[in-house]
This record gives structure tokens, C-alpha cells and sequence, in this order.
């Protein structure tokens, strides 16, 4: 099969102008290719082979592609290389282990988590019992290589490939009635319902996004689901992103740069703002009472803790690079700053099954719609022109980028 290997040789892309993007020109030598790989094998007979549909890229793949960082990252002790990236995956399983309980021809969503069950672990750890397989206790044990999902782990294939391993309780049927398109996109809205659900905003309070990507528009349209009494704003970097915030309920829209951004919050919060000697000013006691950053650079983490009230929370469901950021009103304001970690098993409304059942069934039903997420299909031959519109997003209005393998 074709596959988007990561971490072998390449060959580089046109010379780029020394004023390049720094995304573009680390896309321009990134160690991945396009190459024919074998097709994977059944790494045990509870396993199934799917043929990819349609698979997004991820924030943390394109972070990757783009090299975005220094190495020093604590994760690289859980992944192994090379890899075939790729996690948001909706596929047809074309292959069956004997003890999969599942048929060829099924239309699934994939569960990225190699958590205990896929790693063939009995028994389970406590997280996995629980059904927090985000947090599995081995992610580099059993009979798999290391690697906390699918896509980075050598021995678990993902989606940048034309077919795709998965163990019987990755694979999550999709009913008919949702297509391929809106399928896809279950990856990118769990990860909010789990952040949304572990730390719900004040009712009648005032929320903020920073980010309206993938993972900021899904967790807009979680608070208007679950939590239509909160006032929700949205911090923005392009128009399209503003656009796209108003149809799914943010009320107030705040554009970089600093220190205006700080200032137009505080307004919006009705809070006091005190201006340091040097820096960004902050707000004290009230604010935001909430803010989801689904961006986590040092540059939005240092604006969050500015515009929080006292005892308020920060959920971080963004990674970036590490770096300085002045954190005074951190300890100051004693504020939460909490990592929110992808999805498992959620209770909504007294309902308990995997975030991504949850955002099927809502799909479905009619109850939810993020289809306007997906903004860009590319097919697997052109991937560097994939990676380039994410790259050039202000330009190129992406949001959710996808290959197309139908």
C-alpha cells in the first residue's frame, strides 16, 4: 500500500525565499515520503484491517510535520518511530481477525487509543477499567511498539496510509445517516466534549476560546449544546475564524495582538485592569471565569492568566512548544490551569459511552452540526500542498484539512 511515512529519508521540496513562512520551510525538509509500504498485518485475531476513507489532520500532526520544537518533550518517551501518521480516521473494515466479532464491509470511526485492550494487556489497568484510556498506565508494553495512539507507534499504522490496523473496540460503527465528511470530524469534537465535561463553565457566566480551529470551533459548539446560558467569546487570528465562531454561538470576538487583546477582554468582563511597569496588564479580582486554550503557546498561556478572575481555570487542550511566559497572576489570582487530554468513556445526561459514540449519535440525530469544520481535501499524492494550505491558514481560510482516499 501507499503510506506517509514519517521519520525516514526525503527528498526536499523547491527552495523556499529566506522570508518563508518558518512552516513552510520546515515542510520543505521534513523527514516523511511518500512511499509503498507492506500492508499491515492483524497484529492478533481481535484486530481488524480498515481501508481509509477520509482521515484529518491533527494539530499535533501538523505540529510535528512542521517541526515545531526542540526535542525536549516528555511524550517522546511514549512514541517510536518511523511512523505513519494519522488518527482521525473514518474507514471500512476490509479484513476481520476470528475474534474480532466484526464484518467486512462495516463503516467505523476510529478510537486512536492503544491503550490496554489494543495492547492485548489482561487485566486491564485502573484508567482502562474506568474507561479513561487516554491515561492507560502502558502505552509501551504488550505486544505492540510504543505509542500512545495510532499513528505514533511503528507497529500501529495510521491513517496517512491507505489501510489502517485497529483492535475490535477502536473500531465505533457510524450509523449510515452520518456521512463520511461529518465522521470524520468526531476526533477534534471529543477531544472538546471531554475538556467541556471535565470542566464545565459557571451557568450564566462567560466563557472564552482562544484558538478557532478544529478544536476551538468543536468546543464553541459543545458550550452552545451543553451550556447555551453561558456568554462564550472567541479570540481569533483571521476573519474566516471569527466567521466561523458566530456560527456556533460565540457572542464576542477578540483579535490578536497584545496588550489591545488583554484590554478589549476586560471590557467584555466588566473587570478592573491594572497596568504593570512593564508587560501585559491583568485583570483583578473578576474576569473570564473560564478560558479554553486550544492553542498553549507561552504567548496565549500569558494572556490567559491575565483575563481569568481570581480562582478561575485555564484548560490547556492545546500542546505547543515550550517557552517563557510571566506567570505572577498564575499564583497571584490562584488559578487552575488544568490539562485537558483527548476523550474516553463521558457521561452526558446520565449517558456513559465513548466521546465518540456520544458525537455520532448526535450527528445523527440532527443534534449537533460542525460540518463547516472541514474546509480542505487533498489526496495522499499531494501532501506537501495539505500541510502548505494548514501553514498558510490566513490566506487559504483552512480549518479542518482531510485526505480523501475515496
Amino acid at each position: 500500500m501507499r503510506g506517509l511515512m514519517f521519520g525516514v529519508s526525503t527528498t526536499p521540496g523547491e527552495p523556499l525565499p529566506d522570508d518563508a513562512l518558518p512552516a513552510l520551510k520546515a515542510l520543505a525538509t521534513v523527514p516523511m515520503d511518500l512511499r509503498e509500504i507492506p500492508d499491515p498485518a492483524l497484529p492478533a485475531d481481535d484486530w481488524v484491517i480498515l481501508k481509509t476513507r477520509l482521515c484529518g489532520i491533527c494539530g499535533s500532526d501538523a505540529k510535528q510535520v512542521f517541526m515545531d520544537g526542540d526535542g525536549d518533550n516528555a511524550m517522546t518517551s511514549l512514541i517510536s518511530f518511523p511512523q505513519v501518521l494519522g488518527h482521525e480516521v473514518i474507514g471500512e473494515i476490509v479484513e476481520a481477525g476470528p475474534g474480532s466479532g466484526r464484518q467486512v464491509g462495516e463503516r467505523v470511526v476510529l478510537n486512536p487509543w492503544l491503550s490496554c485492550g489494543p495492547r492485548g494487556i489482561s487485566p486491564m489497568c485502573p484508567s482502562c477499567q474506568v474507561g479513561e484510556f487516554n491515561l492507560c498506565h502502558h502505552f509501551t508494553e504488550g505486544h505492540l511498539a510504543p505509542g500512545i495512539h495510532t499513528g505514533n507507534s511503528s507497529t500501529a499504522s495510521g491513517g496517512f496510509a491507505e489501510l489502517v490496523p485497529a483492535h475490535t473496540s477502536m473500531a465505533i460503527p457510524c450509523p449510515d445517516e452520518v456521512p463520511d465528511e461529518i465522521a470524520v470530524l468526531a476526533d477534534p469534537f471529543s477531544v472538546a466534549l471531554h475538556s467541556v465535561l471535565r470542566n464545565p463553565p459557571p451557568a450564566g457566566g462567560k466563557a472564552l476560546v482562544y484558538g478557532i480551529g478544529a478544536l476551538g470551533l468543536s468546543t464553541l459548539a459543545v458550550l452552545a449544546k451543553l451550556h447555551p446560558d453561558v456568554e462564550v467569546g472567541a479570540i481569533v487570528k483571521w476573519q474566516h475564524q471569527a466567521d466561523a465562531a458566530a456560527r456556533h454561538g460565540a457572542k464576542a470576538f477578540f483579535h490578536e495582538p497584545q496588550p489591545a487583546l488583554v484590554e478589549s477582554i476586560c471590557d467584555w468582563a466588566q473587570a478592573k485592569l491594572y497596568k504593570p511597569w512593564e508587560g501585559l496588564p491583568m485583570t483583578f479580582p473578576g474576569g473570564v471565569d473560564i478560558v479554553y486554550d486550544t492553542v498553549a503557546t507561552p504567548q496565549t498561556l500569558e494572556v490567559s492568566v491575565r483575563v481569568i478572575r481570581a480562582r478561575g481555570r485555564m484548560v490547556m487542550t492545546g500542546v505547543s512548544s515550550a517557552g517563557r511566559f510571566e506567570w505572577s497572576p498564575w499564583y497571584f489570582k490562584e488559578l487552575n490551569l488544568i490539562g485537558s487530554n483527548a476523550f474516553g468513556v463521558e457521561e452526558v445526561g446520565g449517558v456513559r459511552k465513548h466521546a465518540i459514540a456520544h458525537y455520532l449519535d448526535w450527528a445523527a440525530a440532527g443534534g449537533i452540526d460542525v460540518s463547516d469544520m472541514l474546509t480542505h481535501t487533498f489526496t495522499l499524492d499531494t501532501w506537501r500542498d495539505a500541510f502548505g494550505a494548514i501553514a498558510r491558514q490566513g490566506e487559504t481560510g483552512t480549518i479542518k484539512v482531510a485526505f480523501d482516499y475515496r
